[in-house]
């Protein structure tokens, strides 16, 4: 995309209209599909049509309910009049149990809450009939026991406030269970079994807030706890995104890009805390400035998939074409009256501090930079998997950065098609490799993160992080009863368009550097040497083209300790010589026994 200033109200509307004109011509003549390209999803043909058509809603229905205007917005209406008419040849048809349609019709239900002047007054007495009958369905059928919990109250809160029927049970039994995915301090979990991801933030706090603002005299006590929940989240989240408003890539449906953002337009919707509005204004600003400066769209203008540039490979299961169009979410700030205070306030700094962040909540840690521009988490692994594509990648990683984006396999076959970055792979002597799927064992401390796993019955990894900016270090005992092979990759560094790198050996390190920043590996201990690859193209979340630095070897059956350091620095400026000190005279207990790691001054 162009660059595309932020600074004013109209700012913000010109950015959504331009994301919004070139469907224009995807509309299905009755206007009850947005039909895309042809690439599918986990669901049918025909409710990939409607979801695209569905999804332009998160960013229309704020614009209209903020005094905006759209002159496709009664597409949106005619849509809604044809699909929900059991009498049209393309009604949206009968909802079933765990269908798709019931995340989709939460937006006709964000609708009613923001804009119902637009959305009820615009239909006739029977459209409205069959407006409410296709609605309802929502509370006859089951939805997934996550965040999908959220979509029924959305619909309902929706029909509440036109004032028709609704299930007031529903909301209840829902906003109950949805209590049972709470931690502390802000923190949900998408689900009973579930992993710790954006779902928190866009999903979970994103509804939750709505709820709040539009509920607030009518159920105060509900509302305050969602305000002061997502009080306590925001001063913790605020540190998954550098100065220069990138987020963190971590776990699924991060082709949703920008919606990254929407929980603090929400905190600023429901009026959370009048007193963060700078600072909250500032990282919004430069999320979309950045976001705008990347390649998203497709040669058509539509958003496709993918995160930075278009990419099916990290895609979803449920990922269609029109998809990503939940972005759109983020701008509810849209919906805020133009002597609003926020389009009023100059931008403040992001409340943050360099160093180590520890999450006891979360059980992860993030470090910063000392200029702050570079963040990086270090999760302590899952029990359990979510069994969504690419889980491994998307959660199991040593490390995910908002400078080196992490990648998915193209295959497990050979590290190139793998691309293994902030990862350790084994093999035997296929070439199949094998990563951390899942932890067995973990325990999570403000100076080290220790999980076990097995990537097979008879072999057994214990690993430790220590982790750190620019260099962390990982510590592996592997005990197995078959040859391995073995690849601990450190950050994937992009390469740009031309696909050039500089690589420099120095004292048993490998470093790669290229316009984009330096990278490096190396063996501190053990087998192992460090070496590099250039994984396959499109398999990196960020970059086309990247380059991985690595320490690899074989393993004969017996038990090996490995300690290697890996290195990053989005500054491109140069190998250094005097590399920092990793750790010194820190104590680890390491199976029951105290080892000394001390490593010094070691490169020169």
């Amino acid at each position: 995309m162009d660059n595309h200033k932020f600074e004013t109200k109209q700012d913000y509307q010109d950015a959504l209209i331009k994301l919004l004109n070139p469907l224009k011509r995807y509309y299905a003549e009755d206007c009850t599909s947005i039909n895309l390209i042809a690439t599918g999803a986990g669901h049918t043909r025909k409710t990939i049509g409607i979801e695209a058509f569905l999804r332009v809603l998160w960013g229309v229905v704020p614009l209209l309910s903020g005094g905006g205007d759209h002159k496709h917005a009664t597409r949106l209406i005619e849509g809604i009049r044809n699909g929900t008419n059991p009498s049209h040849p393309n009604y949206w048809g009968e909802v079933t149990d765990y269908d798709q349609l019931i995340v989709e019709m939460a937006a006709i239900g964000y609708g009613l809450i923001l804009a119902p002047d637009y959305f009820w007054s615009a239909l006739s007495v029977e459209e409205r009939e069959r407006l409410v009958a296709w609605l309802s369905q929502v509370n006859k059928v089951k939805a997934h026991d996550c965040n999908w919990l959220f979509f029924a109250v959305l619909v309902n809160l929706g029909l509440k406030q036109i004032g028709v029927a609704y299930s007031q049970s529903t909301i209840e039994i829902n906003l109950a269970r949805i209590e049972d995915f709470y931690l502390a301090e802000g923190w949900y979990k998408d689900g009973i079994d579930a992993h710790i991801d954006y779902y928190t933030p866009f999903a979970i706090h994103f509804y939750s807030l709505i709820y709040a603002q539009v509920m607030e005299n009518e159920d105060p006590e509900r509302a305050l706890r969602y305000k002061k929940r997502a009080k306590k989240f925001a001063q913790t989240f605020v540190n998954w995104f550098s100065t220069e408003g990138q987020a963190i890539p971590y776990g699924r449906s991060l082709t949703y890009r920008f919606s990254q953002i929407a929980f603090f337009t929400a905190y600023i919707y429901a009026d959370v805390d009048a007193t963060d509005l700078p600072w909250i204004k500032g990282l919004i600003t430069s999320h979309f400035q950045y976001w705008f400066e990347q390649p998203l769209l497709n040669g058509d203008g539509t958003l496709s998939v993918g995160y930075t540039y278009p990419n099916l490979t990290m895609s979803e299961n449920y990922n269609g074409p029109g998809s990503p169009y939940w972005a759109l979410k983020s701008f509810l700030i849209l919906a805020l009256p133009d002597e609003h205070p926020f389009w009023q306030l100059p931008v403040a700094s992001l409340p943050v501090e360099a160093g180590l962040h520890v999450d006891q909540i979360a059980e992860q840690t993030i470090v910063r930079s000392e200029d702050l521009k570079h963040v990086v988490l270090f999760p302590s692994g899952y029990h359990h998997t979510n069994y969504h594509t690419h889980t491994a990648a998307k959660y199991e990683k040593f490390s995910y950065s908002t400078h080196f984006a992490f990648s998915v396999p193209k295959s497990e076959w050979t590290l190139a098609q793998g691309a293994f970055d902030s990862m350790l792979a084994v093999s035997e002597q296929d070439e199949y490799f094998r990563v951390k799927r899942q932890v067995i064992e973990k325990t999570y401390t403000e100076l080290y993160l220790y999980m076990k796993w097995q990537p097979w019955p008879d072999v057994t990894i214990q690993t430790w992080i220590i982790p750190g900016l620019p260099w962390h270090v990982r510590i592996h005992c592997i005990k197995n009863n078959r040859q391995i092979r073995f690849a601990d990759g450190g950050y994937a560094l992009g390469t740009g368009i031309s696909a050039t790198f500089k690589q420099t050996e120095v004292s048993q390190a490998y470093y790669l550097q290229s316009a984009t920043g330096l990278v490096g590996a190396t063996s501190i201990s053990g087998a192992g040497q460090s070496q590099y690859l250039q994984p396959n193209s499109n398999t990196n979340l960020v970059a086309t083209n990247t380059v991985l630095p690595y320490v690899g070897g074989d393993l004969a059956c017996g038990e090996h300790w490995l300690v290697h350091g890996f290195f990053g620095d989005p500054n491109p400026n140069g190998v250094d010589q005097e590399v920092p000190r990793l750790i010194k005279e820190k104590q680890l207990l390491l199976n029951n026994n105290i080892i000394e790691l001390n490593f010094l001054n070691s490169f020169k």
